[in-house]
């Protein structure tokens, strides 16, 4: 257990018997009433965002973790199986650690993944741009390159992404991670 006033942005603490990552953590002093810390967490299980009120005196248990990369191999049924680099030995991570990244992993991509001082897997951490090839996605005319819409287009993972006009079949694209989004066409 250490004090709310140790524990800083990034650190993983258990919070009511499960994993919360800190997203931002507030001192303030309000008036003539006492300090407190307020904090905004994630569920690392649910994913859910927690706002929760410190008292400055209050302490928390802290999760040490430790982070090793890993290499993704091929999915199992809603498991995904990576192998660790060093020793190659292979583990099972569910769909739902990865969370809605999960749509842009590839054969081969690096991952790191979070585990608790007890074993289990927190989080996992896709890179935050991946290069992706677009599969199939709907002819461009000459009078739809010159606009400025975009159009969907299914990239080889098998998700969708909204992608500009001049975008083609076979075309590599940059895409973020953490949202989804296209952020650029990939020359090769």
């Amino acid at each position: 257990m250490t004090s709310i006033s140790n524990v800083s942005k990034g650190s993983i603490i258990r919070f009511k018997g499960e994993p919360h990552i800190i997203e931002s953590l507030v001192h303030r002093t309000p008036g003539n009433l006492r300090a407190f810390y307020q904090a905004n967490m994630k569920n690392l299980k649910t994913g859910r965002n927690v706002e929760y009120r410190f008292s400055a005196t209050e302490s928390v248990d802290l999760i040490v973790t430790e982070r090793k990369q890993y290499q993704y191999l091929y999915r199992d049924g809603t498991d995904f199986v990576m192998m660790d680099t060093d020793t190659f030995d292979q583990i099972n991570v569910p769909e739902i650690t990865i969370g809605s990244s999960a749509r842009f992993l590839k054969d081969g991509i690096m991952v790191f993944i979070v585990f608790s001082d007890d074993g289990s897997i927190l989080d996992v951490e896709l890179p935050t741009f991946v290069e992706v090839e677009v599969m199939e996605t709907s002819p461009a005319t000459k009078d739809d390159r010159a606009t400025s819409g975009t159009k969907p287009a299914k990239v080889e993972t098998g998700t969708e992404v909204s992608v500009p006009m001049f975008i083609q079949s076979g075309s590599i694209i940059r895409v973020d991670t953490r949202t989804g989004e296209y952020i650029e066409r990939v020359k090769k």
